[in-house]
């Protein structure tokens, strides 16, 4: 498997970086050549499910997931319990883990923390170069997160 962790500091509150977070659909305007689609009734909750659909035309891969925990951030101060996410990842193409959490910190700002352990197929992919898949996921995952960051923080 291979594993990685991405963190940002956000200037904007953890209920608005949640709220960004789990518009799934969004996450393709962050993420280069990813569309994103809800595929049950409800896009939020436990139990919702969604696909990433990366690359051009036939040479891409389909990234299915399911949501196994939801807990929204309890508010923004500083002292309110952190939102936190849990998605399984269950393609062809991509097994495994991924969650993130959005810490509420002072001045109205927050802190993400986004971990993801995969597998990517085929597994010698994985098996074999676990350090390079790691670090092409934390450098996309970074910019998609810096991406969203600035959609979220206030225009000074």
């Amino acid at each position: 498997m291979a594993s990685f962790t991405v963190t940002l500091d956000v200037r904007a509150p953890a209920t608005a970086v949640w709220a960004a977070l789990v518009d799934w659909p969004r996450h393709g305007d962050w993420a280069p050549l990813t569309t994103v689609r809800v595929t049950t009734p409800r896009p939020d909750g436990v139990g919702a499910s969604f696909v990433a659909r990366s690359g051009l035309g036939p040479l891409g891969f389909d990234d299915p997931m399911t949501v196994v925990r939801w807990q929204p951030p309890a508010g923004d101060a500083p002292g309110d319990a952190p939102g936190r996410c849990d998605i399984d990842k269950h393609g062809r193409a991509i097994r495994g883990v991924a969650w993130f959490e959005v810490h509420p910190r002072p001045g109205g700002h927050s802190h993400v923390v986004w971990f993801e352990d995969v597998v990517v197929r085929p597994h010698r992919l994985t098996r074999l170069a676990p350090a390079l898949v790691s670090a092409v996921g934390r450098a996309g995952f970074g910019r998609a997160l810096r991406a969203m960051a600035r959609e979220v923080e206030p225009r000074a």
